[in-house]
C-alpha cells in the first residue's frame, strides 16, 4: 500500500509550461502572457501592412507610437489573442474532442505564415472590386482552417470571433475612434470578417500547441520521477 502511495501521479489538469511550475493557475498566466506578446507582435506587423496600403486612418492626435499605430491597438490585440488562445484548448476539453490534427510547431508556424500572407494580400494585391477581394480572402481563410484545423469547435469559434470583432470595429468607427478608407459595409471594410476569422484560427492553434506542449512536459517529468 505504501509503495502505491509513493508512485508519481499526473495532475488532473495539464501544466506547466516551465517544468518547475506546477500550479494550474500559474500555467494559465504563463500561457496568457506568451499569447499576449505574440498578439502584440502580430498586431504591429499587420498594422504596418495596412498603413502602407492606406487602409486604416487614425486621427493625428491619436498616433503616438513609432509604428504609426494608436497606442491601444497592440494591447487590445494582445489581450484578444490571449483570450482566444486560452479559449480554444478549453473548448476542446469541454466538448471532449481533443484536437490532434497536425499537432506540431512546424505546422503552427506555417499557419502563422499563411495568416500573415492573407493580410499581406489584403494590403498589397489590387482587386477589381471589394466583392472580389472579400470572396478571395474568404476562400483563403476557409482554406487556412481546412489545412491547419478542421475541427468543428475551431470553425465555430472562428465564426463567432469574426462576428464579435467586426461588431466592435463598427462601434469604434461609428464613435470616431478611427476610420477605414473607402468603407463599403456599415463603416468598415467587407473583408474584415475574413481576416478576423483567420486570426482566430491562427491564435487558437498557437494556444492549443502551448497547452499540448505543457502536457508533454509534465508527463515526461512525472515519468522521470
Amino acid at each position: 500500500m505504501a509503495e502505491n502511495d509513493a508512485l508519481p501521479t499526473l495532475p488532473k489538469k495539464c501544466g506547466p509550461y516551465i517544468s518547475s511550475v506546477t500550479s494550474h493557475g500559474m500555467n494559465l498566466v504563463i500561457r496568457g502572457v506568451v499569447l499576449f506578446f505574440i498578439g502584440v507582435f502580430l498586431a504591429l506587423v499587420l498594422n504596418l501592412l495596412q498603413i502602407q496600403r492606406n487602409v486604416t486612418l487614425f486621427p493625428p492626435d491619436v498616433i503616438t507610437s513609432i509604428f504609426s499605430s494608436a497606442w491601444w491597438v497592440p494591447p487590445c490585440c494582445g489581450t484578444a489573442s490571449a483570450v482566444i488562445g486560452l479559449l480554444y484548448p478549453c473548448m476542446d476539453r469541454h466538448l471532449g474532442e481533443p484536437h490532434k490534427f497536425k499537432r506540431e510547431w512546424s505546422s503552427v508556424m506555417r499557419c502563422v505564415a499563411v495568416f500573415v500572407g492573407i493580410n499581406h494580400a489584403s494590403a498589397k494585391v489590387d482587386f477589381a472590386n471589394n466583392i472580389q477581394l472579400s470572396l478571395t480572402l474568404a476562400a483563403l481563410s476557409i482554406g487556412l482552417w481546412w489545412t491547419f484545423d478542421r475541427s468543428r469547435s475551431g470553425f465555430g469559434l472562428g465564426v463567432g470571433i469574426a462576428f464579435l470583432a467586426t461588431l466592435v470595429s463598427q462601434l469604434l468607427v461609428y464613435n470616431g475612434v478611427y476610420q477605414y478608407t473607402s468603407p463599403d459595409f456599415l463603416y468598415v471594410r467587407s473583408w474584415l470578417p475574413c481576416i478576423f476569422f483567420a486570426g482566430g484560427i491562427t491564435m487558437g492553434n498557437i494556444g492549443r500547441q502551448l497547452a499540448m506542449y505543457e502536457c508533454k512536459v509534465i508527463a515526461e517529468k512525472s515519468h522521470e520521477d
